[in-house]
């Protein structure tokens, strides 16, 4: 029997500072006409905290030293995790068909290959890229490959770590996949450890750069329909975050419903077979700091 919970009505104004609030620690913005699925989702914690109104509540979490935890509370009832296995199957394609051999030269020199899904909610895209890789190996012969996952919401991030998923994550996979690549236990299928030691799952919030330099430099990112949830502001931020863990070249990879323009001109969009996908640019070999060293001798000689 479900808890029940005395309904509270939360104020446009109080809506207003709590959205605040919420775009300002993970970037997630909730326009005017979500006051009522705000309301409705975050009522519950009123009741788990002892307020009866929700001007209290901001207050709380603005205020009390137990407001991180609060707020990461929060981030798991709000966020949506819609996501399934080799979902936007085009990207994948790409990756596999198109950049990997491109990036082969590079990846030979350093014997490794990373790769960051952010916003992984339960697993579905880095397990996926996971299974690609089992599929290819002949194309990452010599690689250590290492796939970063990491979300915001710690809930999601525990389902993905248990790898343990029902019919619904398999709407868009080949039986292949699913009886080559998990364990049939009842109605629920559990990822094979060849699968899952080849990902790492890490609470990352894309706002907190200290928490994205924790991931290290990476050849390509995946963050698909994550920015679609952010105002302009934290959009910016986030994707120079992605520029500057990403080497040069590396790929960045958005969700098809989401683009790069008012945002970023730090990367190149590129027109593959299979996809179109982001780009850094590559750094010319003679850099500025370069030209600047160049001058400073031959200017000095013709003195």
């Amino acid at each position: 029997m479900l808890e029940q919970y005395k309904a509270v009505t939360l104020p446009e104004n109080v809506f207003r500072l709590i959205r605040d609030l919420i775009s300002d620690y993970c970037g997630i913005y909730f326009d005017d006409d979500s006051r009522k699925t705000v309301e409705r989702r975050l009522g519950r914690r009123l009741s788990v905290r002892g307020f009866d109104n929700f001007r209290d509540y901001y207050r709380f979490l603005l205020y009390d030293k137990d407001k991180e935890s609060e707020l990461s509370e929060i981030i798991d009832i709000i966020t949506v995790n819609e996501t399934y296995f080799f979902r936007e199957d085009k990207q994948f394609k790409a990756m596999i068909e198109e950049i990997i051999p491109e990036m082969s030269v590079s990846m030979a020199e350093r014997r490794k290959l990373r790769i960051w899904s952010a916003g992984c909610a339960s697993g579905e895209e880095p397990y996926s890229i996971a299974m690609l890789v089992l599929e290819n190996r002949n194309l990452f012969s010599g690689l250590e490959i290492e796939i970063v996952a990491s979300d915001i919401n710690r809930r999601v991030l525990e389902k993905a770590r248990q790898g343990t998923y029902t019919r619904n994550s398999f709407r868009s996979t080949d039986d292949y996949f699913k009886r080559r690549y998990f364990d049939r236990e009842g109605e629920v299928y559990r990822i094979k450890s060849s699968v899952r030691e080849l990902v790492s799952f890490s609470h990352v919030n894309l706002l907190d750069a200290y928490r994205q330099g924790i991931v290290g430099k990476v050849d390509i990112v995946f963050c698909r329909n994550v920015l679609i949830y952010f105002n302009n502001e934290a959009k910016k931020k986030v994707i120079e975050g992605f520029s500057d863990r990403l080497r040069d070249g590396g790929y960045l990879m958005l969700g098809h419903a989401e683009s790069l323009m008012n945002i970023s001109t730090g990367f190149t969009l590129k027109h593959l077979k299979n996809d179109m996908v982001y780009q850094k640019p590559r750094r010319s070999s003679f850099s500025m700091s370069d030209e600047s060293l160049y001058g400073m001798i031959w200017g000095g000689e013709g003195e």
